[in-house]
Protein backbone atom coordinates (compact mmCIF):
# COMPACT_ATOMS: atom_id res chain seq x y z
CA UNK A 1 0.00 0.00 0.00
CA UNK A 2 3.08 2.58 0.76
CA UNK A 3 4.43 1.49 -2.36
CA UNK A 4 1.11 2.65 -4.18
CA UNK A 5 0.69 5.71 -2.09
CA UNK A 6 4.57 6.39 -3.24
CA UNK A 7 3.51 6.09 -6.84
CA UNK A 8 0.38 7.97 -6.83
CA UNK A 9 2.62 10.99 -5.45
CA UNK A 10 4.92 10.91 -8.31
CA UNK A 11 2.49 11.09 -10.99
CA UNK A 12 0.88 13.39 -9.50
CA UNK A 13 4.21 15.52 -9.02
CA UNK A 14 5.30 14.29 -12.81
CA UNK A 15 1.64 15.47 -14.04
CA UNK A 16 1.91 18.96 -12.00
CA UNK A 17 5.53 19.77 -14.03
CA UNK A 18 4.51 17.94 -16.93
CA UNK A 19 0.76 17.83 -17.79
CA UNK A 20 1.13 20.26 -21.17
CA UNK A 21 4.12 18.20 -22.42
CA UNK A 22 1.88 15.42 -21.87
CA UNK A 23 -1.41 16.54 -23.56
CA UNK A 24 0.92 17.91 -26.26
CA UNK A 25 1.74 14.47 -26.81
CA UNK A 26 -1.62 12.86 -26.48
CA UNK A 27 -2.99 15.45 -29.11
CA UNK A 28 -0.16 14.51 -31.76
CA UNK A 29 -0.96 10.79 -31.28
CA UNK A 30 -4.88 11.50 -32.10
CA UNK A 31 -4.25 13.63 -34.96
CA UNK A 32 -1.86 11.40 -36.46
CA UNK A 33 -3.82 8.38 -35.56
CA UNK A 34 -7.29 9.57 -37.12
CA UNK A 35 -5.97 11.14 -39.99
CA UNK A 36 -3.92 8.21 -41.60
CA UNK A 37 -6.52 5.84 -40.50
CA UNK A 38 -9.37 7.83 -42.80
CA UNK A 39 -6.26 8.28 -45.36
CA UNK A 40 -5.40 4.07 -45.28
CA UNK A 41 -9.28 3.22 -45.53
CA UNK A 42 -9.44 5.12 -48.59
CA UNK A 43 -6.45 3.38 -49.97
CA UNK A 44 -7.64 0.37 -48.97
CA UNK A 45 -11.27 0.59 -50.21
CA UNK A 46 -9.26 1.82 -53.52
CA UNK A 47 -7.12 -1.28 -53.63
CA UNK A 48 -9.71 -3.58 -52.29
CA UNK A 49 -12.33 -2.42 -55.50
CA UNK A 50 -9.51 -2.98 -58.11
CA UNK A 51 -8.72 -6.17 -56.76
CA UNK A 52 -11.73 -7.31 -57.25
CA UNK A 53 -12.79 -6.20 -60.44
CA UNK A 54 -14.21 -9.03 -62.79
CA UNK A 55 -12.87 -10.48 -66.18
CA UNK A 56 -13.33 -13.18 -67.98
CA UNK A 57 -11.21 -14.60 -71.04
CA UNK A 58 -14.01 -13.43 -73.21
CA UNK A 59 -12.65 -9.73 -72.60
CA UNK A 60 -10.44 -7.96 -74.80
CA UNK A 61 -6.87 -8.89 -73.90
CA UNK A 62 -5.82 -4.90 -73.23
CA UNK A 63 -8.38 -5.54 -70.41
CA UNK A 64 -7.24 -8.86 -68.85
CA UNK A 65 -3.52 -7.61 -69.03
CA UNK A 66 -4.70 -4.33 -67.45
CA UNK A 67 -6.14 -5.76 -64.51
CA UNK A 68 -3.56 -8.65 -63.99
CA UNK A 69 -0.98 -6.21 -63.71
CA UNK A 70 -3.31 -4.00 -60.95
CA UNK A 71 -3.67 -7.27 -58.75
CA UNK A 72 0.00 -7.79 -58.90
CA UNK A 73 1.24 -4.72 -57.90
CA UNK A 74 -1.84 -4.51 -55.54
CA UNK A 75 -0.45 -8.31 -54.09
CA UNK A 76 3.26 -6.60 -53.65
CA UNK A 77 2.14 -3.12 -52.15
CA UNK A 78 -0.24 -5.52 -49.24
CA UNK A 79 2.79 -7.89 -48.43
CA UNK A 80 5.34 -5.49 -48.42
CA UNK A 81 3.66 -3.08 -45.84
CA UNK A 82 2.18 -6.50 -43.95
CA UNK A 83 5.35 -7.89 -43.60
CA UNK A 84 7.91 -5.47 -42.52
CA UNK A 85 7.85 -3.45 -39.53
CA UNK A 86 6.37 0.20 -39.46
CA UNK A 87 9.46 1.61 -37.46
CA UNK A 88 11.76 0.17 -40.66
CA UNK A 89 8.84 2.03 -43.31
CA UNK A 90 9.40 4.99 -41.60
CA UNK A 91 13.21 4.91 -41.63
CA UNK A 92 13.22 3.85 -45.31
CA UNK A 93 10.76 6.28 -45.96
CA UNK A 94 12.32 9.37 -44.17
CA UNK A 95 16.06 8.64 -44.83
CA UNK A 96 15.90 6.62 -47.92
CA UNK A 97 14.08 9.23 -50.17
CA UNK A 98 16.43 11.90 -49.58
CA UNK A 99 19.35 8.88 -50.56
CA UNK A 100 17.72 7.95 -53.33
CA UNK A 101 17.00 10.97 -54.45
CA UNK A 102 19.94 13.37 -53.58
CA UNK A 103 18.25 15.23 -51.15
CA UNK A 104 15.75 16.29 -54.05
CA UNK A 105 12.98 15.09 -51.80
CA UNK A 106 13.53 15.66 -48.47
CA UNK A 107 11.49 16.08 -45.30
CA UNK A 108 12.84 19.19 -43.91
CA UNK A 109 11.71 20.63 -40.01
CA UNK A 110 8.62 19.66 -38.01
CA UNK A 111 6.19 19.91 -40.97
CA UNK A 112 8.52 17.12 -42.97
CA UNK A 113 8.30 15.00 -40.02
CA UNK A 114 4.10 15.22 -39.49
CA UNK A 115 4.35 14.49 -43.48
CA UNK A 116 6.40 11.76 -43.45
CA UNK A 117 4.71 10.00 -40.10
CA UNK A 118 1.47 10.78 -41.82
CA UNK A 119 2.20 8.77 -45.09
CA UNK A 120 3.90 6.04 -43.37
CA UNK A 121 1.17 5.36 -40.48
CA UNK A 122 -1.32 5.65 -44.01
CA UNK A 123 0.47 3.10 -45.98
CA UNK A 124 0.70 1.01 -43.36
CA UNK A 125 -3.13 1.28 -42.48
CA UNK A 126 -3.90 0.92 -46.24
CA UNK A 127 -2.34 -2.63 -47.02
CA UNK A 128 -4.40 -3.85 -43.76
CA UNK A 129 -7.10 -2.40 -45.07
CA UNK A 130 -6.55 -3.48 -48.42
CA UNK A 131 -7.32 -6.96 -47.59
CA UNK A 132 -10.23 -6.74 -45.27
CA UNK A 133 -12.21 -4.86 -48.01
CA UNK A 134 -11.34 -7.64 -50.24
CA UNK A 135 -12.58 -9.91 -48.03
CA UNK A 136 -15.57 -7.71 -47.08
CA UNK A 137 -16.58 -7.87 -50.90
CA UNK A 138 -16.38 -11.04 -51.46
CA UNK A 139 -18.13 -11.96 -48.30
CA UNK A 140 -21.52 -10.30 -50.17
CA UNK A 141 -23.87 -13.39 -51.82
CA UNK A 142 -22.84 -13.56 -55.26
CA UNK A 143 -26.62 -13.36 -56.27
CA UNK A 144 -26.72 -9.67 -55.66
CA UNK A 145 -24.44 -8.92 -57.97
CA UNK A 146 -26.28 -11.25 -60.50
CA UNK A 147 -29.11 -9.39 -59.69
CA UNK A 148 -28.25 -5.84 -60.15
CA UNK A 149 -26.56 -6.60 -63.31
CA UNK A 150 -30.09 -8.58 -64.58
CA UNK A 151 -31.92 -4.81 -63.53
CA UNK A 152 -29.39 -3.07 -66.09
CA UNK A 153 -26.45 -1.92 -63.34
CA UNK A 154 -23.18 -1.51 -64.58
CA UNK A 155 -19.60 -3.18 -62.31
CA UNK A 156 -19.54 0.58 -60.88
CA UNK A 157 -23.06 1.23 -60.08
CA UNK A 158 -23.49 -2.51 -58.13
CA UNK A 159 -20.60 -1.95 -56.31
CA UNK A 160 -21.60 1.96 -54.91
CA UNK A 161 -24.97 1.09 -54.68
CA UNK A 162 -25.08 -2.74 -53.65
CA UNK A 163 -21.64 -4.07 -52.63
CA UNK A 164 -20.00 -1.48 -51.25
CA UNK A 165 -22.63 -0.60 -48.49
CA UNK A 166 -23.02 -4.05 -46.81
CA UNK A 167 -18.98 -4.35 -47.43
CA UNK A 168 -18.69 -1.64 -44.85
CA UNK A 169 -20.32 -2.27 -42.09
CA UNK A 170 -18.87 -5.72 -42.34
CA UNK A 171 -15.58 -4.25 -41.96
CA UNK A 172 -16.38 -1.60 -39.23
CA UNK A 173 -14.72 -4.06 -36.56
CA UNK A 174 -11.85 -4.38 -38.89
CA UNK A 175 -11.68 -0.52 -39.41
CA UNK A 176 -11.85 -0.12 -35.36
CA UNK A 177 -9.04 -2.21 -35.05
CA UNK A 178 -6.81 -0.31 -37.06
CA UNK A 179 -7.84 2.81 -35.25
CA UNK A 180 -6.51 1.40 -32.12
CA UNK A 181 -3.85 -0.29 -34.10
CA UNK A 182 -2.50 3.52 -34.91
CA UNK A 183 -3.11 5.04 -31.53
CA UNK A 184 -0.70 2.67 -30.25
CA UNK A 185 1.70 2.29 -32.90
CA UNK A 186 2.18 5.96 -33.32
CA UNK A 187 4.23 5.51 -30.88
CA UNK A 188 7.38 3.98 -33.23
CA UNK A 189 7.18 7.74 -35.11
CA UNK A 190 9.74 8.61 -32.70
CA UNK A 191 12.45 7.20 -34.60
CA UNK A 192 12.27 9.93 -37.14
CA UNK A 193 11.88 12.24 -34.53
CA UNK A 194 7.93 13.09 -34.45
CA UNK A 195 7.15 14.20 -30.88
CA UNK A 196 4.09 11.83 -29.77
CA UNK A 197 3.15 10.84 -26.19
CA UNK A 198 5.75 7.87 -25.72
CA UNK A 199 8.49 10.33 -27.16
CA UNK A 200 7.37 13.04 -24.41
CA UNK A 201 7.70 10.44 -22.55
CA UNK A 202 10.90 9.49 -23.18
CA UNK A 203 11.99 13.25 -22.88
CA UNK A 204 10.43 13.66 -19.63
CA UNK A 205 12.24 10.90 -18.31
CA UNK A 206 15.73 12.09 -19.62
CA UNK A 207 15.03 14.71 -17.18
CA UNK A 208 14.27 13.57 -13.93
CA UNK A 209 14.56 9.57 -14.45
CA UNK A 210 11.36 8.57 -13.07
CA UNK A 211 10.91 6.07 -15.50
CA UNK A 212 7.64 4.27 -14.00
CA UNK A 213 5.69 6.69 -12.40
CA UNK A 214 6.25 8.51 -16.59
CA UNK A 215 5.53 4.78 -17.71
CA UNK A 216 2.18 4.56 -15.53
CA UNK A 217 0.85 7.70 -17.09
CA UNK A 218 1.60 6.59 -20.42
CA UNK A 219 -0.27 3.38 -19.70
CA UNK A 220 -3.27 5.27 -18.35
CA UNK A 221 -3.09 7.73 -21.12
CA UNK A 222 -3.00 5.05 -24.03
CA UNK A 223 -5.88 3.07 -22.74
CA UNK A 224 -8.36 6.14 -21.88
CA UNK A 225 -7.70 6.57 -25.96
CA UNK A 226 -8.16 3.11 -26.75
CA UNK A 227 -11.65 2.45 -25.20
CA UNK A 228 -12.67 5.78 -25.93
CA UNK A 229 -12.65 4.68 -29.82
CA UNK A 230 -13.99 1.79 -28.97
CA UNK A 231 -16.86 2.72 -27.18
CA UNK A 232 -17.41 5.59 -30.00
CA UNK A 233 -16.63 2.47 -33.31
CA UNK A 234 -19.28 0.02 -31.30
CA UNK A 235 -21.52 3.09 -30.74
CA UNK A 236 -21.45 3.78 -34.76
CA UNK A 237 -21.88 0.01 -35.49
CA UNK A 238 -25.12 0.43 -33.95
CA UNK A 239 -26.33 3.57 -35.53
CA UNK A 240 -25.11 1.56 -38.95
CA UNK A 241 -27.46 -1.56 -37.69
CA UNK A 242 -30.69 0.61 -37.37
CA UNK A 243 -33.56 0.24 -35.10
CA UNK A 244 -34.19 -3.53 -35.02
CA UNK A 245 -37.56 -2.71 -33.01
CA UNK A 246 -40.08 -2.54 -35.73
CA UNK A 247 -43.38 -3.75 -36.53
CA UNK A 248 -43.70 -5.09 -40.54
CA UNK A 249 -46.18 -2.95 -42.51
CA UNK A 250 -49.11 -5.07 -43.43
CA UNK A 251 -51.20 -2.82 -45.79
CA UNK A 252 -49.06 -3.29 -48.71
CA UNK A 253 -50.14 -6.65 -50.74
CA UNK A 254 -47.36 -7.42 -51.39
CA UNK A 255 -45.99 -7.90 -47.73
CA UNK A 256 -45.60 -11.45 -46.29
CA UNK A 257 -48.83 -12.98 -44.47
CA UNK A 258 -49.18 -12.33 -40.74
CA UNK A 259 -47.14 -14.86 -39.26
CA UNK A 260 -44.58 -15.61 -41.50
CA UNK A 261 -42.12 -13.23 -40.71
CA UNK A 262 -39.45 -13.71 -38.06
CA UNK A 263 -37.87 -10.54 -35.82
CA UNK A 264 -33.85 -10.80 -36.35
CA UNK A 265 -33.90 -10.56 -32.41
CA UNK A 266 -35.84 -13.82 -31.47
CA UNK A 267 -33.73 -16.79 -31.49
CA UNK A 268 -31.61 -17.79 -33.81
CA UNK A 269 -31.77 -18.24 -37.42
CA UNK A 270 -31.95 -22.04 -37.01
CA UNK A 271 -35.03 -22.28 -34.43
CA UNK A 272 -37.40 -19.53 -36.22
CA UNK A 273 -40.44 -20.78 -37.34
CA UNK A 274 -44.09 -19.75 -38.35
CA UNK A 275 -46.42 -21.51 -36.41
CA UNK A 276 -47.99 -22.16 -39.75
CA UNK A 277 -45.15 -23.83 -40.67
CA UNK A 278 -44.38 -25.59 -37.61
CA UNK A 279 -48.37 -26.41 -37.68
CA UNK A 280 -48.78 -25.08 -34.27
CA UNK A 281 -51.80 -22.48 -34.09
CA UNK A 282 -53.29 -20.60 -31.16
CA UNK A 283 -54.97 -22.70 -28.13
Amino acid sequence: MDKLIQLGSDIARLWAAHGPNYLLGIRNTLILAIAATAIGCLIGFLCGVLNTIPYTRQDPLPKRFLLKLIRVLVRAYVEIFRGTPMMLQAVFIYYGLPYFTDGSIAFKGMSGIWMASLLVVSINTGAYMAESVRGGIISIDPGQTEGAKAIGMNHVQTMTSVILPQALRNIMPQIGNNLIINIKDTSVMFVIGFIEFFAQHRNIVGLNMMYFPSASIEMIGYLTMTLTASFLLRWAEKKMDGDANFELVQEDALTMSAGTYSYPDKGTPFDERSKEYTGKGDD
